[in-house]
């Protein structure tokens, strides 16, 4: 299922892991860290909603275990955000999945995201040591939450049905995080 899920997402793959390569390829500074986190929070936030009220997705995968969303909220109060302003920013609209396999097909958006945080944290606290207290967020990734995943992930979707459903769901969570990312769907709703 992960190759497959390789292989049908890859037109996807360039655009979503620009979101967190341009950090380390281009100008990094506290500012443009801060405003990743920001549209980061405004994806991550309603995914995890939609995550938790997924009917059955909690029998497949720990899904509370693998919120991360509050390391986003520190990290902003460290960079200086206030409480009243990081409830006030945009959010992706996303709404409950109606089942496990379009639910983990989205999951693996954001956990193969995730494979690229460390390194994006190790280059932060490198160029900009004061910051290394607003990167909870980068540092609650790792090799055993992506390998949990993907058990979770291969062992549900051994069906051909749900390979379909797991895939489709993927596509859909790619085009959506890179509308959300590059500003296009906050663009297309006016806000």
């Amino acid at each position: 299922m992960l190759t497959r899920l390789e292989l049908e997402t890859r037109p996807y793959h360039a655009s979503a892991d620009r979101v967190w390569r341009g950090l380390v390829d281009g100008t990094l500074t506290p500012a443009t860290y801060m405003h990743q986190l920001v549209r980061v929070y405004g994806f991550e936030a309603p995914l995890e909603a939609a995550l938790a009220y997924t009917p059955d997705l909690p029998l497949e995968i720990d899904v509370r275990g693998r919120v991360r969303s509050g390391f986003i909220v520190r990290d902003l109060l460290a960079l200086g955000i206030s409480a009243s302003g990081i409830a006030a920013l945009p959010q992706c609209m996303i709404a409950p999945f109606h089942c496990p396999a379009e639910a983990l097909g989205w999951m693996y958006v954001a956990e193969r995201c995730a494979l690229a945080h460390d390194g994006v944290r190790r280059h932060i606290i490198g160029r900009f040591p004061r910051l290394e207290g607003a990167t909870s967020y980068l540092g609650s990734a790792d090799d055993t939450r992506w390998i949990s995943f993907v058990v979770a992930l291969e062992r549900y979707a051994r069906a051909n049905a749900m390979q379909q459903q797991v895939s489709s769901g993927a596509c859909e969570g790619y085009r959506r995080a890179v509308d959300w990312f590059h500003g296009r769907e906050l663009m297309a709703c006016g806000a």
